[in-house]
């Protein structure tokens, strides 16, 4: 019981110490990687629907997290239908968005690439052959 309680108090000072608008930000990356982990074939079938894609063992889709990194990035996490053979497309985990404000803030630079790790930070390691075919918006 005084375990429990002592992992209580250090729960509660560690959200304290986060503040408010960090942790908002962190339930929302583990809410939209539950949402696609659990809605990802759903929302797949609902944009091959729209697309009119039917899919083969040549040419096949599947939902995916989006991990956004790169210079003045918000760091935000969305959701992206990837295309491709089915081999490739099993490989991947997540589509690493990197953007970059050029000349100034006048234009914004965006990089879409499905990766085989959801580690955008450490290594970013693509699968060739594969590229995106659908952006979820998801509203949070």
């Amino acid at each position: 019981m005084k375990g429990k309680r002592t992992l209580l108090v250090v729960g509660v000072l560690a959200i304290s110490a986060i503040g408010a608008t960090q942790v908002k930000e962190i339930l929302k990356v583990l809410g939209v990687g539950a949402a696609v982990k659990q809605f990802g074939p759903e929302i797949n079938r609902s944009i091959n629907k729209l697309t009119s894609h039917k899919d083969s063992f040549a040419t096949t889709t599947k939902v995916v997290p989006i991990i956004s990194a790169g210079i003045d990035s918000r760091k935000a996490i969305g959701a992206a239908q990837v295309m491709g053979p089915r081999d490739k497309v099993d490989q991947v985990q997540a589509v690493a968005q990197l953007d970059q404000d050029i000349f100034g803030r006048e234009i914004k630079i965006r990089a879409m690439i499905p990766i085989s790790s959801k580690e955008v930070v450490q290594d970013i390691k693509r699968v060739e052959g594969v590229g995106v075919s659908g952006i979820v918006d998801l509203k949070l």
